[in-house]
């Protein structure tokens, strides 16, 4: 159906809808790369690409030629650069509601066992880095700690952070209803780091995790006993209880589809074996 015309060109309704959709995600790969190193390079791609529709509009052929070669490898150059970011668009987009008609809700009955282990923490004036995996596997994260895989309860998460705990350093990783792994070293958030220079090492691991997968980490300052959490790259103060039961509600109360089929998987090879 043909809404107007510009000159020659015939602007349908299906042409609206194209160009509304190619803008939304523009925008969301602005509202992700922003105050990013990625961020300049795609820029400085953009106008490697402008400057050669230049050259070939004015005829100026060696230049034409040169930046030419460039933007017929920009496709893998895209990839190869942006690898992290194109990872958190695919984050972005497994985490639209559309995407959790899919998962499964499970509420969590170990929120208790770490809400009060994090307000423990926060009396005695210790610090603590807890990451809660949700879709996304972190294996190569867990072979970097002591593999524990323990029920979660608060006394163990407290002999962990006690201060002179040979496992106090590090992160503990929970996955699946159960402490995986502690003493697990995070990847630091250099994004974070250049928008806030305050923030301690606890705070760009936990930034860091967030960035790279879709865990989230409750961080509990050990110099200013503020709890937060950090998710999708961003940091949470949370002022009490409440709030941290009802992130943790949020976050712990849903399973991937693809770890139910593999419970269920895994029970039915019991059975038959």
């Amino acid at each position: 159906m043909e809404l107007f015309k510009i000159g020659f060109i015939s602007v349908k309704f299906v042409d609206v809808i194209d160009i509304l959709i190619v803008s939304y995600v523009f925008f969301k790969l602005y509202k992700v790369m922003r105050g990013t190193i990625a961020f300049q390079i795609f820029i400085s791609l953009l106008l490697i690409i402008g400057f050669s529709l230049l050259a070939q509009l004015f005829n100026l052929q060696i230049l034409g030629w040169l930046l030419g070669k460039l933007t017929d490898i920009w496709v893998i150059a895209f990839i190869i650069l942006f690898q992290p970011e194109i990872r958190r668009i695919l984050l972005l987009i497994g985490k639209t509601r559309l995407a959790r008609l899919f998962m499964k809700i499970d509420i969590n009955e170990n929120i208790t066992e770490v809400v009060d282990a994090c307000f423990d923490f926060q009396r005695k004036g210790w610090g603590a880095l807890i990451v809660i995996t949700r879709t996304m596997g972190i294996e190569n994260i867990v072979d970097t700690g002591e593999r524990l895989d323990s029920k979660i309860n608060k006394e163990l998460l407290v002999s962990i952070f006690y201060p002179k705990s040979p496992l106090h350093d590090g992160a503990v990783i929970i996955n699946n209803n159960k402490i995986e792994a502690a003493r697990c070293l995070l990847p630091l958030s250099e994004t974070q780091l250049m928008k806030n220079r305050s923030l301690g090492t606890r705070h760009r691991a936990g930034l860091g995790i967030s960035e790279q997968s879709d865990a989230i980490a409750i961080i509990v300052s050990e110099e200013t006993s503020v709890i937060s959490i950090a998710e999708d790259g961003q940091l949470y103060p949370l002022p009490n209880i409440s709030d941290l039961k009802d992130k943790l509600k949020d976050v712990m109360s849903s399973a991937s589809v693809t770890k139910n089929i593999k419970t269920i998987l895994e029970s039915s090879e019991k059975v038959n074996d």
